[in-house]
């Protein structure tokens, strides 16, 4: 058996500095692609996984940077091969899309490295395409819902003044209970309430509070 490639020696062929550059250029750029692809087309929160972000540039970097390296020699490819199988790899991938870019920007990346620059050029149309047209509907945020409690004053007709507040801010409300407090000289009426947002709940509380006959509210989540 010719083994006469195991003797060759472990180093790159030589490669113009402006061709070497050129190449890692246009793998950067490959991999700025394929995270900004993964950017606007996924449901997740954006900044909330910036590691992957960062993950998918370094990738195509460095995958180019390993082709250079390898070259056509068998080798070298054993060589790497067996320093990178010491790296362990524990990070689960959440989502199976996270996968294809992943490997997007591998392929990319090589073919920067080996300097073909078509074949990747022409794949991104169609995988932008594609990750567009079958990107992850968001799931809308079901409303949360609350209590909301007036102490009235009894005895005396509620100010319009408390309808129109509960207009201003809820969307959505209805009167669920009526009782007596305070020995039958305050009424506590009991709303149903979507909750607003933070800021509008101290709003409408503030609100509320301030109208005559309005002797206390009270807020709560169901």
């Amino acid at each position: 058996m010719d083994l006469d490639w195991l003797n060759e020696p472990i180093r790159a062929d030589a490669l113009p500095m402006k061709d070497l550059i050129e190449r890692l250029l246009v793998s950067f750029i490959f991999g700025c692609i394929a995270a900004g692809m993964h950017f606007f087309t996924s449901s997740r929160s954006r900044g909330a996984y910036r590691s992957l972000l960062a993950t998918l540039v370094l990738l195509a970097v460095l995958i180019a940077v390993v082709t250079r390296v390898i070259a056509d020699n068998v080798a070298r490819a054993f060589s790497l091969a067996g320093v990178l199988a010491i790296v362990r790899f524990r990070t689960v991938v959440d989502d199976t899309r996270d996968t294809a870019f992943v490997i997007y920007a591998v392929v990319t990346g090589m073919a920067a490295g080996n300097g073909l620059y078509w074949e990747p050029m022409l794949a991104t149309p169609l995988v932008t395409l594609a990750a567009w047209l079958f990107r992850p509907t968001p799931i809308p945020k079901a409303p949360s819902h609350g209590l909301l409690i007036l102490r009235l004053a009894a005895g005396r007709p509620a100010d319009d003044r408390v309808e129109g507040t509960l207009k201003k801010y809820l969307k959505d409300y209805h009167l669920i209970g009526v009782s007596t407090a305070r020995g039958g000289s305050a009424l506590d009426v009991s709303y149903a309430i979507q909750l607003p947002v933070a800021d509008k709940v101290l709003s409408l509380v503030n609100d509320l509070g301030h109208i005559e006959g309005v002797q206390g509210v009270e807020v709560k989540d169901e």
